[in-house]
């Protein structure tokens, strides 16, 4: 009885590596073009399940509210488009004149320039019960922006020249994210009694969805055989992109739910997940455009090819914590409260 409430209770950290093995084992399955069809059932089905479930399960007055609230945009877009390329940038010029591979480290600086992802940092902040009206907003407008800033933080950091099919990636923003959100709040107008009368797993349902994420995205990255870079820079690079993330989640925890921040405890996981993720989704088409015919290509992207699952990984690891974390907050409030 005790193994199986631990296996319960932890069934979305097994989740993750019985499905990081079993895209190692037969990446072919999940990549794109195998039996699971990763670039239509992920890229279009499963994200327009996640904001679908998302508009559904949010209070119409919680996304309105998370509108107007500007400090969060700002920081967070801030941090995505001006502080993070710079920390790339200076990174890379110390790295320059070590060992590693130079165009890994271009790699690393178009990786700095990259848009929030589209789905996982709304994921993750929903299952740690977090500001999740926040976490979609600044994932749409980050996203939105990114059609714009990213290629042209790359076009300064690289020095190349392209042209970006802006209208195609709008109109694909817009088929899986608003399209989903707006649907999902308009029947959440016909279905809301009956929603408040009856339990729906929508933390779970999502959390479903993230392990189909994290399948694809490993069996993608894993079958990634052309590209051409010795083990240990290969080694390297995810030891530094690790690190990277470890600090700057770490860091960007203790400044958001610092008091004098001005955010609120259930900002953290949504400032933590959308400032520090990156889009694989939005980033590769644009580096495949930026960099069309250039023979580095495939050692470019590794940065942004390792992130991508990376940061899916750390995350859904610090999930739990991060929901202890509110738990206790939301506690020690009450008790506040009631002294008062």
């Amino acid at each position: 009885m005790a193994l199986l409430s631990i296996l319960r209770s932890n069934w979305f950290i097994i989740g993750i590596v019985l499905v990081i093995i079993s895209a190692k084992f037969d990446p072919d399955i999940g990549s794109k073009g195998g039996i699971l069809k990763p670039e239509i059932t992920v890229k279009y089905v499963a994200v327009f399940i996640i904001f679908f479930n998302s508009g559904l399960s949010l209070k119409t007055e919680e996304f309105t509210k998370a509108i107007f609230q500007v400090k969060i945009h700002v920081f967070i877009q801030g941090f995505t488009f001006i502080i993070f390329p710079l920390l790339m940038q200076t990174l890379a010029t110390l790295l320059a004149s070590g060992p590693f591979d130079k165009h890994l480290i271009e790699g690393l600086k178009v990786l700095g320039c990259m848009p929030p992802p589209v789905s996982s940092a709304v994921i993750l902040t929903k299952a740690a019960v977090g500001n999740e009206a926040a976490a979609i907003f600044n994932s749409a407008l980050g996203s939105f922006l990114g059609i714009f800033v990213t290629p042209t933080l790359i076009l300064m950091v690289v020095g190349s020249q392209a042209d970006v099919p802006i209208t195609t990636i709008i109109v694909q923003l817009c088929m899986t994210v608003v399209v989903p959100l707006v649907t999902g709040q308009v029947v959440r107008r016909f279905v809301r009694v009956w929603m408040e009368r009856t339990y729906i797993p929508f933390s779970t349902i999502g959390s479903g969805i993230l392990l189909l994420i994290i399948y694809t995205t490993f069996c993608d990255t894993f079958s990634h055989k052309d590209v051409n870079l010795d083990a240990i820079n290969l080694m390297s690079i995810i030891l530094l992109i690790v690190i990277i993330q470890s600090i700057l989640l770490t860091l960007i925890f203790f400044f958001s739910s610092w008091k004098q921040a001005g955010f609120q405890p259930v900002d953290c996981p949504a400032v933590m997940f959308c400032a520090t993720h990156k889009s694989l989704t939005l980033g590769i088409p644009i580096v495949k455009i930026i960099f069309s015919g250039d023979p580095t290509m495939s050692v470019i992207t590794i940065p942004l090819l390792v992130y991508h699952p990376t940061q899916i990984l750390i995350g859904s690891l610090i999930v739990p914590f991060l929901r202890g974390w509110l738990l206790l907050q939301s506690k020690h409030r009450k008790n506040i409260t009631r002294h008062v």
